[in-house]
């Protein structure tokens, strides 16, 4: 699948960018809701981490299945019922929803808000929290999509998504930076061990303040700068490879969510690196054959590998480390390295910004 057949699935069915009248063509279909609101609450119920990797495995079907399969299966992974958007988002609501009410007591080391690899079950009304940003999920991604803001919709909406859910539900929207931390960027406390003060944030469940550490980091293992920059630079340069060899630009996405089976199933030590092989596949094909060689591409997808690593760590250290749910650092990434890819195509320093609205 090239990498113009590639914004085309994304562009079927309506989901075509630029006017308002496309906007409210699909707000008047039913089957967009419904389908919302069931992948909603799939995310709930499986909860948003093992529905995230469901997407990882349709978005690699969808690459391998080419012009046999007209590329269904990227277009069903990105789409109105397990798109990260619909699925993932609905399962942090949900998750955040089940913490409140004192319902999720998994172990998880952090607040259990942040917990999105336990299963939630069938309770009606946590199925109905996923349902419900779900359906929020896909009014704010069409919007963005169809008014052609120049973006990645899905990511975006990710991210808004998990404001709201903190807002609704009465959490800190940004979190509170504890006293032992330098600013939102001092990871020392967790190396430190260092725990909250009583009453310095509420309690969760059996855990009260206290027990809490000062600072939660995203990514216990991957949190150091260096350390972050090395694995973008890797995962980078192998998402470019993959998009030279299919002329895709969501294969290593695809396998970098599928292979978040194994941190659910908890392995240790493995990356999240979504992040980091979408913009650098982008930028590869936003590259290659506008006059750039091959040599400058891959170089240029490795700096967006790096690129995407580091926007996602200084963005877990603001909302993630310091709060009570999951706000997600590849999807907030995802949509500012995008934004800045649509910027170079509209100024015209690359060539296209391949599949993202408002430049391709």
């Amino acid at each position: 699948m090239s990498a113009v057949m590639a914004a085309d699935v994304l562009a079927q069915g309506g989901w075509s960018a630029g006017s308002i009248d496309a906007v409210l063509e699909i707000l008047l279909d039913p089957t967009i809701w419904l389908g919302a609101a069931a992948g909603g609450a799939f995310g709930a119920a499986l909860g948003a981490l093992p529905a995230f990797v469901f997407t990882g495995f349709l978005v690699i079907a969808g690459v391998f299945g080419g012009d046999a399969a007209g590329g269904v299966g990227v277009d069903v992974g990105f789409g109105p019922v397990f798109g990260p958007h619909i699925s993932f988002a609905g399962g942090a609501a949900a998750a955040a929803y089940a913490a409140k009410k004192g319902d999720i007591e998994s172990g998880f080391d952090y607040h259990n808000g942040k917990d999105i690899t336990v299963a939630l079950g069938s309770r009606p009304d946590i199925l109905a929290v996923g349902a419900a940003f779900g359906v929020i999920g896909i009014l704010l991604e069409q919007v963005l999509r169809n008014l052609a803001i120049p973006t990645d919709p899905i990511a975006f909406t990710v991210v808004a998504s998990a404001l709201l859910h903190r807002a609704v539900f009465g959490y800190s929207v940004i979190g509170v930076v504890s006293d032992k931390a330098n600013g939102y960027m001092d990871m020392g406390p967790f190396e430190r061990e260092e725990m909250r003060e009583p009453g310095e944030v509420p309690g969760d469940g059996e855990k009260a303040s206290e027990d809490r550490l000062a600072v939660e980091p995203w990514l216990p293992n991957m949190y150091k700068w260096s350390h972050v920059a090395a694995i973008g630079l890797a995962a980078g340069l192998a998402a470019a490879y993959a998009a030279i060899q299919t002329g895709s630009p969501f294969l290593g996405f695809g396998i970098s969510a599928a292979t978040l089976l194994f941190l659910n199933l908890g392995i240790g030590k493995i990356p999240v690196t979504h992040h980091m092989t979408l913009p650098a596949a982008t930028a590869y094909l936003a590259t290659a054959g506008t006059g750039y060689s091959p040599i400058a591409a891959l170089v240029i997808a490795g700096i967006f590998g790096v690129l995407g690593a580091l926007v996602g760590e200084a963005f877990q250290r603001v909302f993630y480390a310091h709060g009570d749910t999951h706000v997600d650092p590849p999807a907030a990434s995802i949509a500012i390295t995008h934004t800045f890819i649509a910027i170079l195509s509209i100024v015209g320093i690359l060539g296209s910004a391949v599949w993202v609205p408002g430049a391709v």
